[in-house]
């Protein structure tokens, strides 16, 4: 995958993320900016994971796929008990 691949992949799962805070898609997307798409990746999942937010099984699938490339694997397969109905 290109940069602008993992950018627009990330940036497409932030904004359709349960995340609410604004400073959190503002920390992910400086990341973006500065190239570190692994560690925006992994921030953003952080987020959700921690906060305990619901999310879809479409949205988890999405997720698992680009940890294949970016990493987050232990964390994504944690993140399974989030997804809803």
């Amino acid at each position: 995958m290109k940069s602008v691949e993992y950018v627009a992949e990330i940036e497409e799962l932030l904004e359709e993320s349960p995340i609410t805070a604004p400073s959190v898609a503002v920390d992910v997307r400086d990341l973006l900016a500065a190239g570190e798409f692994a560690l925006a990746f992994d921030t953003m999942c952080s987020w959700v994971y921690e906060d305990d937010l619901s999310i879809s099984e479409e949205y988890y699938e999405r997720l698992v796929r680009l940890s294949v490339d970016l990493g987050s694997r232990d964390l994504i397969a944690r993140m399974r008990e989030l997804v809803s109905g």
